[in-house]
């Protein structure tokens, strides 16, 4: 499988529909009706589906590099999380709603904040009883006042209607990986963008990109954001089902590395990085957003030293044993 065949077409799709006034009007609200339909009909949504059941059957490891797309463009919609609702509801021989899907996941019956959630239209839900569908309206989605912020507070009493078993790793990981897969694409974007403004800018009769200290930034935080990329490559790797300390590995790398991309690409531009009319917000916003969505670089370092606690084997062998495409 030529994984280029499937990517180049959708970077030109989102270079259609994603363009920053697009991303700007659909964070003031605006219809994204229209966006959603041309996304819908391209079949992308089905991309993890199998063939069988009439998607296109991809490779986790190819959707990785849809998903960093998504990152790069700083892409306002729930297209991953749509891709793998529909993936997961197919496996269990469920049909999928047309409409944006996001992902949640339930503790008793504590509101919970879901990324995208003012934009849903059905919610995949993991609660008591595995995974459960809801239409969006039925959890009362409240925003939460953040400028730009689409995430939307959900809250159900109840569980209610068709359910079915959650996968093994559970829905939070599946959604960490997505996040960490989106953050490795705007930490690159970050980076190439950064390095191309410090070499045009001028200060003093020279690029501000000449000085060392300035370099010495550059150079740090283009190891970071490849470190996010390797490890959310290394977490689909596997592909479906996704592995459990996989997707801790590529979420706690990613967070970590989201705040100092982001603070990084800030210093170097200054003060019209944080200008309304200039995009590089519009990276870094979503960078601090994904970081903490689905669990911080905190709560999955945690899982994995539990697991490795857990473990009788040594740390090299467990990293094989937990981490199967490491030993490749």
């Amino acid at each position: 499988m030529n994984a280029a065949e499937f990517i180049e077409p959708f970077a030109r799709l989102m270079d259609e529909v994603m363009t920053p006034a697009a991303v700007r009007a659909a964070e003031r609200g605006g219809d994204i009706s229209s966006l959603w339909q041309m996304v819908q009909e391209s079949g992308y949504l089905d991309a993890l589906v199998s063939e069988e059941a009439g998607g296109a059957g991809l490779d986790l490891g190819v959707v990785h590099g849809l998903w960093q797309i998504l990152g790069r463009r700083a892409v306002p919609l729930p297209i991953g999380e749509t891709m793998l609702a529909r993936a997961l509801l197919s496996m269990a021989g469920q049909d999928a709603p047309d409409g944006p899907i996001v992902l949640a996941v339930m503790t008793g019956n504590a509101p919970v904040i879901v990324p995208l959630g003012q934009i849903a239209q059905h919610v995949l839900v993991e609660n008591a009883a595995g995974l459960t569908l809801y239409s969006a309206a039925s959890g009362a989605p409240q925003g939460t006042g953040i400028y730009g912020d689409l995430s939307a507070r959900f809250q159900w009493d109840a569980v209610s209607g068709n359910s079915f078993a959650k996968p093994e790793a559970g829905l939070r990981a599946y959604a960490a990986l997505l996040r960490a897969a989106m953050i490795a694409g705007a930490a690159d974007e970050l980076v190439q963008r950064t390095a191309d403004y410090a070499a045009q800018r001028v200060q003093f009769g020279k690029p501000i990109g000449r000085q060392q200290a300035l370099q010495q930034n550059l150079a740090v935080m283009a190891e970071h954001a490849v470190a996010a990329r390797l490890a959310s490559q290394l977490g689909c790797a596997g592909g479906l089902p996704i592995s459990p300390a996989a997707a801790a590995t590529a979420k706690s790398v990613a967070s970590h590395a989201a705040a100092l991309v982001a603070n990084t690409a800030h210093a170097v531009h200054g003060a019209i990085g944080i200008s309304e009319e200039y995009d590089l917000q519009l990276l870094t916003r979503r960078l601090h957003e994904w970081r903490l969505a689905d669990g911080s670089e905190n709560y999955w370092n945690r899982i994995l030293g539990a697991q490795r606690l857990a473990s009788a084997a040594a740390s090299v062998d467990f990293v094989r044993s937990a981490l199967p495409c490491a030993a490749r």
